[in-house]
């Protein structure tokens, strides 16, 4: 015969469990925090290429461009836009998509807030019923 639970013993289980649901919750936001910060990594690890094929470029438009192109018949002037243009593009590239995967909403721990929804949601219902 099962006993019948007094109010006393409903909100020991009901903190017991909201304990539990807490702990779980810090657990897979610690979780998800540290999957984010692999994306930052990889973003600033971009941002760094990009960076350091900026600095090429410059380094490019002091002596490839010059040499390489000024043998095959261009000018100084040309050789030195057409080699330092290209090196640019492709470094503000990567600056660029660097840049865009440090944006708040990807860095956001969308799976624990949307968790802990659910739980508020489950434990409005719990007390709504006892």
């Amino acid at each position: 015969m099962m006993r019948d639970r007094g109010v006393p013993d409903i909100l020991l289980d009901l903190m017991r469990e909201f304990t539990q649901l807490f702990r779980s919750e810090i657990r897979l936001a610690g979780a998800e925090v540290s999957e984010k910060v692999s994306v930052v990594g990889v973003a600033l690890g971009l941002v760094v290429g990009g960076a350091v094929l900026l600095m090429a470029a410059l380094v490019l438009l002091l002596q490839a461009a010059v040499a390489g192109l000024v043998a095959e018949g261009f000018s100084i002037a040309v050789a030195t836009l057409i080699v330092g243009g290209i090196v640019l593009v492709v470094g503000a590239v990567l600056v660029w998509l660097g840049l865009n995967r440090l944006n708040a909403r990807n860095l956001t721990p969308r799976r624990t807030l949307e968790q802990l929804q659910r739980d508020a949601a489950l434990a409005k219902h719990e007390v709504g019923a006892t």
